[in-house]
């Protein structure tokens, strides 16, 4: 009998059209012979709609933006074994803000879902780059200085806030929404007219703003995918065309370069390893993660931040770094779900006293 498998896409975030894609290219891969696969689409309004059972290929990322569908949380709570419409796990492919930082996930645990991906502390840690970073820092993990600052506190004190990024950074330097992913809302800045305009841009995306040293080195990411006993991937390199990895270079013209395997030493393998696994085990992450580096000529590894549900698009780093550890786009899903499947049955496992 096949599982039915809910992909859960789209959502209130400034990356819907990002998940849209990445959810095209799951439902296209994923085994139709084992998984009966619903879509669950969350419109721009906060709207969840349920669309029929998909059997063949989605063509246009348009036909998962449904505006018509059955009502999905009542299906999603509701697990009866008696229930036709049963949905025995789901798959969050949602990105960046309400969906990637632990709120849809605290709403499955409420509902006792299985879900694939990261809890809700992951998630929530995951998305905040300052709490992120400072976790990393009790950990011990080598990564760039940085300075943070709410809205408030820029929109009263400019002058001291700028002041205090040349005074502990310096140019050049990157200017990020902390509660964001995909590249949205970065500027890098090489000097104060530059930093005014990336703090103003950075705020349309959040309340919080962060703002890092630039290190000079190349990118690179790994990826880990377990639960208790992670393992990890290859190693690849992003080699942009632009001056650093955009929006536009991730998602629309592909306008860089991925090297996979990067070359890089068997020490300098190890050591990112052995950082990425301490990462995931600091942040109590689950089911997978990509974590990025910068790697510099030195063979200094820095840690930059670990995106918790990374994008399954044509020109996305994680499918293709487990591609080429000989995991399969269709395998690699099939894993994740069973890894959900057996955190799920874990947590069934724990006695609460009443």
């Amino acid at each position: 009998m096949k599982m039915t498998l809910g992909v859960l896409y789209g959502g209130k975030s400034p990356e819907h059209k990002v998940s849209l894609q990445t959810a095209r290219s799951v439902i296209n891969a994923i085994n139709k012979e084992k998984f009966r696969v619903v879509p669950i689409y969350i419109t721009t309004d906060g709207e969840w709609l349920r669309g029929e059972a998909i059997e063949g290929e989605v063509q246009d990322v348009k036909q998962l933006a449904f505006q018509q569908g059955l009502p999905a949380l009542a299906s999603i709570a509701n697990r009866s074994e008696k229930n036709e419409e049963r949905i025995d796990v789901i798959f969050p492919l949602l990105h960046g803000p309400n969906g990637e930082d632990g709120t849809v996930q605290g709403m499955l645990e409420l509902l006792n879902v299985p879900y694939v991906g990261n809890g809700v502390l992951a998630s929530a840690v995951g998305m905040d780059k300052v709490v992120m970073k400072q976790l990393f820092a009790q950990a011990g993990l080598k990564q760039a200085r940085y300075v943070f600052f709410l809205k408030k506190e820029w929109e009263k004190y400019k002058e001291t806030v700028y002041e205090t990024v040349e005074r502990e950074l310096g140019y050049p330097c990157f200017v990020k929404p902390a509660n964001a992913g995909s590249s949205v809302g970065i500027s890098k800045c090489k000097n104060r007219e530059q930093l005014q305009v990336a703090f103003q841009e950075a705020f349309r995306y959040d309340r919080k703003v962060i703002v890092e040293e630039a290190i000079v080195g190349r990118e690179v990411e790994i990826g880990v995918i377990g639960n208790d006993e992670p393992i990890c991937s290859v190693v690849g390199e992003i080699v942009p065309k632009k001056e650093f990895y955009d929006y536009e270079a991730k998602y629309v013209d592909g306008n860089t370069e991925l090297v996979i395997p990067a070359n890089i030493t068997d020490k300098e393998y190890e050591t990112i390893k052995q950082m990425a696994l301490t990462a995931f085990k600091v942040l109590d992450l689950a089911g997978l993660v990509r974590a990025d580096f910068f790697l510099t000529a030195d063979g200094e590894a820095y840690i930059n931040e670990v995106n918790t549900m990374p994008g399954f698009t044509p020109f996305s780093m994680f499918p293709l770094l487990w591609k080429h550890t000989d995991v399969s786009y269709e395998e690699l899903i099939e894993r994740l779900i069973q890894l959900a499947i057996e955190r799920y049955e874990e947590k069934q496992n724990i006695t609460y006293v009443f």
